[in-house]
């Protein structure tokens, strides 16, 4: 009865909140890969051991696609619900199912890397297994960055209303 009662903007003014902390979490990832991968410039400390860096880009990368699924995703599809945004609800359902198949690649290579020991064993196929995450992860956030163009930034003036 409470969540009745309650504004738009009381129920929606919250999830900027997760969007901008979600995209700062990308923003960590990103370093984070440039950091795993070796580009120039971006490895903070080049003592750090590979198994160690990979660890921490795993652990940053579930967190990442684990906040996606089950806090932004899910108010984005709400606010897009609460609003009667068939466009952005039909645009969530073109593209999650291959933000699910790239989440679920990104689960697996977790798997693969998780570990010193995973990593050593690995240690042949991580080249190209993180070009190909690093594709992935483009390709992911440029659809995240259409969920959220669409289905939060067309309701903004709603939810201030």
């Amino acid at each position: 009865m409470l969540e009745s009662c309650k504004s738009a903007k009381e129920r929606w003014g919250g999830v900027s909140d997760i969007i901008d902390r979600w995209l700062n979490e990308r923003q960590h990832l990103i370093v984070l890969y440039c950091e795993t991968d070796g580009i120039n410039g971006f490895r903070e400390d080049n003592s750090i051991p590979l198994p160690i860096r990979i660890q921490r880009f795993c652990q940053i990368l579930l967190d990442y696609t684990s906040a996606g699924h089950f806090e932004v995703y899910e108010q984005l599809a709400a606010e897009a619900k609460e609003f009667n945004d068939d466009e952005g609800i039909q645009l969530l359902k073109r593209i999650y199912p291959r933000i699910e198949e790239i989440t679920n690649i990104c689960l697996a290579f977790n798997d693969r890397y998780d570990t010193t020991e995973h990593c050593e064993q690995q240690a042949a196929d991580l080249t190209s297994e993180l070009s190909r995450i690093g594709e992935l992860l483009e390709e992911r956030f440029s659809l995240e960055d259409q969920l959220i163009q669409t289905l939060h930034t067309a309701h903004q003036e709603l939810v201030a209303s």
